[in-house]
């Protein structure tokens, strides 16, 4: 992958081929940006750039590195066991390269709920293991194949349990002669402070829409218009951005549940009887994966600020349209205000972590659901 073939940016990547250009190349750099912001894309590109710039055979060695075959650039990313990798063996990346070059190839933006997808567990929930950071060790202490660099790129780093992390941090530290690490993050405080440490952090802004509109109509061969339309609706992630043009279907799915236990929790207060509806959808959503879970959750943040926004005639700043017959964001906007937002925000964050970290997703989202019953009938001060 090439910078040209990045969108926007543009600060970003003249940053790093300058600094790579005059010799100042960290060692372990950390890309943290937003989803859909184009870090992983980016982290590919300058490590292309690194490996192909002064290479005596540029053009075969962009072409490896077109193909995702360079032997001198590493991939590690969240993996778990599917009908490929059982158990007993231990999932690690290396097993899963065909299919990660071809994902790439596909869907560059995509995120880690698309990548669990594509291999076929998106109901379990992929990590970086320990055996994941032995096999790391391992491959960097072979020569680099072309006497230039060697390249580690590991890919949703706060999926790196403490295990791995502990024993990729002499490594880190103290890496090969020649040998670049570029971990690549959404959520910067998720990676534990020793790891933060060592890297040379490098934070990345969301998509401009002018950017979103550009990437759309070169790859997507849409009108402007249309461009224009879906880029003021993804905030940025140019990932979101292909998912509407593309009618996601989840996103239907997550307003029907949403819209549901709405219904339901305002009908509770007062109501016992409600409890058994709350109750069942609790235990529905459940019975999704783990990350399915989560994405549905922030989706719930985007519909409430969205409201949020509606309550305090920022219409511009509007993007959301429901289809659900007989429900309008307009009549549902003013039980969303100054006095109950940030209690909303802060338990549907509180689900997603515990949610995370293998909680029981019937009882969290119980609870969530009993305190939402309150919240949506709090009083604007």
């Amino acid at each position: 992958m090439r910078f040209s073939e990045i969108l926007g940016q543009e600060h970003i990547k003249n940053h790093l081929q300058q600094s790579a250009k005059n010799g100042r190349i960290p060692h372990a750099q950390l890309f943290i940006g937003k989803e859909g912001s184009g870090t992983l894309a980016t982290a590919i590109a300058y490590a292309q750039f690194l490996l192909c710039n002064e290479n005596e055979n540029s053009e075969a060695c962009n072409l490896k590195c077109d193909n995702l075959a360079h032997p001198d650039l590493h991939f590690s990313f969240p993996v778990t066991t599917n009908d490929k990798v059982k158990s007993p063996t231990k999932p690690i990346s290396n097993l899963f390269i065909e299919e990660w070059r071809q994902f790439l190839k596909e869907q560059p933006y995509g995120n880690l709920f698309n990548w669990l997808h594509f291999i076929g567990v998106e109901n379990k929930q992929g990590n970086i293991s320990v055996h994941e950071a032995k096999s790391i060790v391992k491959s960097l202490q072979l020569k680099s194949y072309e006497g230039g660099f060697k390249v580690m790129l590991i890919w949703m780093a706060e999926k790196m349990n403490i295990e791995a992390a502990n024993k990729l941090l002499k490594l880190l530290e103290e890496p090969p002669e020649k040998t670049v690490f570029i971990l690549i993050a959404e959520n910067e405080e998720q990676i534990i402070s020793t790891i933060r440490s060592r890297c040379q952090v490098l934070h990345f802004p969301v998509l401009g829409e002018n950017d979103i509109v550009a990437g759309l109509i070169a790859k997507e061969n849409i009108t402007k218009n249309e461009a224009q339309k879906i880029a003021h609706q993804c905030d940025g992630n140019f990932n979101k951005a292909l998912h509407l043009l593309n009618n996601n279907s989840s996103e239907i799915v997550f307003e029907e549940w949403f819209i549901t236990w709405i219904r339901a929790a305002f009908k509770a207060k007062g109501n016992a009887s409600v409890i058994n509806e709350l109750i069942g959808w609790s235990d529905a959503i459940s019975k999704t994966g783990r990350e399915t879970q989560k994405r549905f959750l922030n989706y719930c943040l985007q519909f409430f600020r969205q409201a949020l926004l509606l309550n305090y005639k920022a219409n511009d700043l509007v993007f959301l349209e429901t289809k659900t017959p007989g429900f309008k964001l307009q009549k549902f906007a003013p039980f969303v205000h100054g006095s109950n937002i940030m209690e909303i925000d802060k338990e549907l964050n509180d689900a997603i972590y515990h949610i995370e970290r293998n909680g029981n997703a019937k009882i969290i989202l119980l609870d969530l659901s009993i305190k939402l019953t309150r919240l949506l009938h709090a009083k604007e001060n």
